[in-house]
This record gives structure tokens, C-alpha cells and sequence, in this order.
């Protein structure tokens, strides 16, 4: 990892507050499939509520593993420009379409330094996986992607992020906890989407039985997840694993398993927290 990860604290806790958020993941902006006019579109309306800030859940670009420094960068550029429109903070967990240069068919030498992680977590200006308070609220950042040798990626959290994961939880103490991972902790998605074996890990965190049982010694209430472009909510031990469906929807090619183009809204009173799914009206060009 680049930048040292950081978790910002208050010296005194404050009483949890009410605000609305919104999580919009999958992106997977690009030139081509009228991307950038849906995330415009998308963006102009998520402005409307005015949210506090929003969470962006990973896969920002489409594709950055398998395209080389030019193309990558446009993507990236593209994302920042487009996003502009947001108006609003925001926190990126990096997503596989994300990592630059890591794939067969990128031609990227291991010796660029932007290879890989380094060129996300730069053009976001924040850790891989970080955290941070707001009104009350502990809000963490995962990174859930490890590259494999040959280049492609698997859902996990590795041991240093794990340890300081358990540190994280420990000094929040008691305050509500807000978890954004890109692939899912704890999810339906492999029996809706027929994953089996291998390819669990590549739709499904490999340890997320320990990523949320490190979550469950904190005041958990939401972890919101990505990836799998379908709308689901796990409830389990007293907190909501939410997928918010995805911006892109069928990747830019209409509704993915009946589910449109969208993203989350997330309302905020004390320490409760209820998500609502918004479409926007894209209207994918015919197949």
C-alpha cells in the first residue's frame, strides 16, 4: 500500500446525528456505451437531494486491468471530471475494473509505478482503506481486491488490513459503524448468480466470515457493498449487508436481472439508518 491508512477519531464521541448520504457503485464509466451521459445523468440527480457526502463502492472506470497508461488515465480523467458534478465529498473503495495495468492484455511493465493499486489510490488522494467520523457515525473504507500472480483478482482482506481492522472497530468504541467494501462481505449473490468453487472468490470476500466477525465487536449497523449489479439486503446480527444494484446497470446494456440503472440513499436519524433504491431514467441504446 502507498499512503499510510488513517483513521480519524474525535477526542470526545458526539451523540449520533441525522444526514443522508448516498452510495453509488459500478460506475464503469467510459467513452463508449453513453456511459458518461448515464453517470451525468445520474449525478445531476443525486445532487438534487443535496446528501452530506457520497460513497462510491469501487469499479469507478470500465476497464482499467486490462488497458494500458493512455487509456487508463483517460478513464480516471473522465471519472474525476464527470464526478465533479456531484458537488459533494467523497470516499472510493477501489473496485477490480480499477487496478491498473495488471492484466494480459495490458502490456504494462512491472516496473511503472502507478501498476496496479498506486494509480486509484492517487488520483483519490486517500488511503486504499481508511476511516473517518461524521456526525456520530464511524465510517471505514475496505479495500476488498487482491491481485493474483497471473494478474487477475480475488475478493479478500489481507492480514495487515485485518489488523488494522481490529484496531479501527476497537477505538470507535460504541459509535454506529458504516463498513464500504466493493465485493460483498456477506451476500445471496453466488446462489442468484450460479458462482460455485473457484469463482466463489471472485464474487464473494474469501474471509468474509472474519472481516464480519471483526465488524460484530463494533456497533455495526450497515455495510454497503457492490459488484455483483444486483439490489439485496443481508440482514444478520442486527446489521444490513446492502448491494445497491449499480449505476451502470447491465453494464451500460439495460437492467441487470430486472434491476436498473441506479444507486442508494441512505437516511440517517440517530442510529438508525434506512436505504431507499433510485433509479434515474437511463435509457440503454437497443441491443
Amino acid at each position: 500500500m502507498g499512503m499510510a491508512a488513517a483513521t480519524l477519531l474525535p477526542s470526545a464521541q458526539a451523540a449520533p446525528g441525522n444526514f443522508t448520504f448516498v452510495h453509488l457503485t459500478d460506475t464503469h464509466i467510459q467513452p463508449e456505451m453513453r456511459a458518461s451521459e448515464g453517470c451525468r445523468m445520474c449525478f445531476d440527480e443525486v445532487k438534487k437531494l443535496k446528501p452530506d457526502f457520497a460513497l462510491l463502492g469501487g469499479d469507478l472506470v470500465f476497464d482499467a486491468a486490462d488497458q494500458g497508461a493512455d487509456r487508463s488515465k483517460k478513464l480516471f480523467d473522465l471519472f474525476t471530471e464527470t464526478a465533479k458534478r456531484l458537488d459533494v465529498p467523497t470516499h472510493a473503495t477501489i473496485g477490480n475494473h480499477d487496478v491498473y495495468g495488471t492484466g494480459p492484455k495490458a502490456g504494462v511493465s512491472a516496473s511503472d509505478p502507478l501498476r496496479g493499486k498506486k494509480l486509484f489510490e492517487d488520483r483519490q488522494g486517500k488511503a486504499l482503506y481508511h476511516s473517518y467520523d461524521h456526525k456520530g457515525w464511524h465510517f471505514i473504507v475496505l479495500d476488498s481486491i487482491e491481485i493474483t500472480p497471473a494478474g487477475s483478482f480475488r475478493g479478500n482482506i489481507g492480514p495487515d488490513q485485518l489488523e488494522w481492522l481490529k484496531n479501527d472497530v476497537a477505538k470507535a468504541g460504541r459509535m454506529p459503524l458504516c463498513v464500504l467494501t466493493h465485493i460483498p462481505i456477506l451476500s445471496a449473490a453466488p446462489k442468484i448468480l450460479n458462482y460455485s468453487g473457484d469463482a466463489m472468490d471472485r464474487i464473494i470476500i474469501a474471509n468474509g466470515s472474519a472481516v464480519a466477525e471483526i465488524l460484530g465487536k463494533g456497533n455495526l449497523k450497515v455495510v454497503l457493498q457492490g459488484h455483483t449489479h444486483i439490489c439485496e439486503t443481508v440482514h444478520y446480527k442486527g446489521a444490513q449487508f446492502i448491494t445497491s444494484g449499480a449505476v451502470s446497470g447491465n453494464w451500460w446494456k439495460g437492467e441487470r436481472l430486472g434491476f436498473a440503472e441506479g444507486y442508494g440513499v441512505l437516511r440517517v436519524r440517530g442510529e438508525e439508518v434506512k436505504w431507499e433504491y433510485r433509479t434515474f431514467g437511463f435509457k440503454a441504446d437497443p441491443a
